[in-house]
């Protein structure tokens, strides 16, 4: 036998017998606060919970953990307890030994809203000293949430032997929330716990310190001038985060209404079938993301990765398909074109209905776009933050494609005096073709990324056509800058008049400035230079 494999097995052994030697050292008082929980008392349960919590039984944890998820079961008859596992199987506290079945007579040890919080500090007291950090850090928010004074043993040892920073910040919240409310703490104890509960900063901080109950002067004037102080930075963090969900809302907004800035600006075309390519651009996603699930699974991380490109060409195929077809013989005819356009629209969500059915499709973020971080007192969302850096790439090419390359120059040209540049040589027509191509195709980017924020339903376009146009027209007609202003203005707007007003009366009052507005600069933000357009 190998030396190595030779000392595991000692190593096992010896932790087997340590056990087994171990538990008749807490068979008296370890199985007489197990049988408190066959009492069916919640007095009786609470000072089990902390006799085994703090016995230092190797059983404790399961006991308290299966407690916490309805797996502890009592016999009130027998007096015996069970914990009964995930996968079926059952053990007798008293003895640690497996069950063949858990007695018919036996039922689930019951627990108020008070043994759920000295539950839950229980957990994280037991958790406290494992090796994993992020166990440690949720076990040691765990406590501070319930602020037991059971656990103040425990959160003090841990913070003893803690070494990781957060860790440790959280353990000393933890252990003043618990002084805090400890009858017995000093007011020298309980004045440095309000100084740490103040530098928190937080809602729940904020909870604990207008809970407290009675305090010694000293610490009630501490606690009102902390609590001054947090709802003072809470108002700052809440701006910010309004203003964070404005950009992210921008973002969209920018994303959905950027082509078609670009289609109503050289084209002059009212493409109300503009949303449809978004939807489009969704349900390719949807496409794309089906069949890696389905063939190749271990691809999804990179399942947007490959449905940019994909959404571009089919949402770009389709639009130059609808100019070459219907768009070029309404040139002029606006009235004509918007019915056109509506009609279309129309029969592309029918289209959509009838090959993917009318109920919501399932998009998934990948891993990099799931979850969340915080920044001070606000939640940034790693979605939204990747479509805002995603929107901001695509405004960067696409500028970059109008200065740097021929079809750019062509378009700009168009875009400023139509006559004159057909004069010069430049196909008009083409050039129409492949502008409202492009307009489409980033319409159906767009749709990528609305996928990963919206229900993916044949109405997915119709819910951005409306706010789209008004980012144009306020920005400026055909104006990229203008449209990258008036989506972000109207992004923030929105977030801070929403909490006032409400969603629907937010958009209502949007929609009234934005008319105000036009009357008094009609061109937008932005206005176009050139002789054809100042005309």
């Amino acid at each position: 036998m190998p030396a190595n494999l030779s000392a595991r097995l000692c190593s096992l052994l010896l932790s087997l017998f340590l056990i087994a030697f171990a538990l008749p050292a807490f068979a008296g008082p370890f199985e007489d606060a197990v049988a408190k929980f066959a009492n069916d008392d919640y007095s009786d349960t609470e000072e089990a919970i902390g006799v085994v919590a703090s016995s230092g039984n190797p059983l404790a944890f399961p006991i308290i953990s299966a407690l916490q998820d309805g797996r502890l079961m009592a016999d009130p008859d027998s007096k015996k307890v069970y914990v009964t596992g995930t996968d079926g199987k059952s053990i007798d506290v008293a003895t640690g030994q497996a069950v063949a079945s858990v007695p018919d007579s036996a039922s689930a040890v019951r627990l108020n809203n008070r043994l759920r919080r000295s539950v839950d500090a229980a957990v994280g007291s037991l958790t406290l000293q494992s090796p994993d950090v992020g166990t440690r850090l949720q076990a040691a928010q765990s406590v501070f949430k319930s602020h037991e004074e059971t656990a103040l043993e425990a959160v003090d040892a841990a913070l003893a032997k803690e070494t990781n920073k957060s860790v440790k910040a959280t353990l000393g919240e933890a252990r003043a929330a618990i002084l805090l409310f400890k009858p017995d703490a000093t007011e020298v104890e309980k004045l440095e716990a309000v100084a740490t509960l103040r530098a928190r900063g937080d809602q729940e901080a904020m909870a604990l310190l207008t809970g407290m109950g009675d305090q010694p002067a000293s610490v009630t004037k501490a606690a009102a001038s902390a609590i001054g102080s947090i709802q003072s930075s809470l108002a700052v963090w809440s701006t910010v985060q309004n203003a964070w969900y404005g950009l992210s809302l921008g973002s969209v907004l920018l994303l959905a209404a950027i082509g078609l800035a670009i289609t109503f600006g050289v084209m002059g075309v009212i493409n109300m079938a503009h949303g449809e390519m978004v939807m489009l651009g969704a349900y390719t996603t949807f496409v794309v993301q089906e069949v890696i699930r389905t063939r190749y699974p271990g691809l999804f991380d990179y399942s947007l990765l490959i449905a940019v490109p994909l959404a571009f060409l089919v949402a770009g195929a389709i639009g130059v398909l609808i100019e070459r077809s219907i768009i070029r013989f309404l040139y002029g005819r606006p009235l004509e074109t918007l019915l056109a356009t509506w009609g279309l629209s129309l029969v592309l969500q029918q289209a959509v209905r009838t090959m993917f059915g009318p109920t919501n499709r399932e998009v998934g973020n990948p891993s990099w776009m799931s979850g969340a971080f915080e920044l001070g007192q606000i939640t940034i969302t790693y979605n939204r933050l990747w479509i805002l850096c995603f929107t901001l790439a695509v405004f960067a090419i696409l500028l970059a494609m109008l200065r740097y390359t021929a079809l750019g120059l062509e378009m700009r040209a168009v875009t400023q005096n139509r006559r004159m540049a057909a004069s010069m040589g430049i196909a008009t027509s083409r050039v129409d073709a492949l502008t409202f191509g492009l307009g489409s195709g980033i319409a159906g980017i767009a749709g990528v990324a609305l996928s990963q924020i919206d229900n993916v339903s044949p109405n997915l376009g119709q819910s951005y056509i409306i706010d789209s146009f008004m980012v144009v027209v306020f920005g400026g007609v055909g104006n990229l800058w203008g449209t990258l202003v008036g989506a972000f203005t109207l992004g923030i707007a929105n977030k801070f008049l929403e909490p006032v007003a409400g969603a629907v009366l937010g958009k209502i009052a949007i929609l009234v400035l934005i008319i105000l507005f036009i009357q008094k600069r009609p061109r937008g933000l932005f206005a176009l230079k050139g002789r054809a357009v100042e005309a």
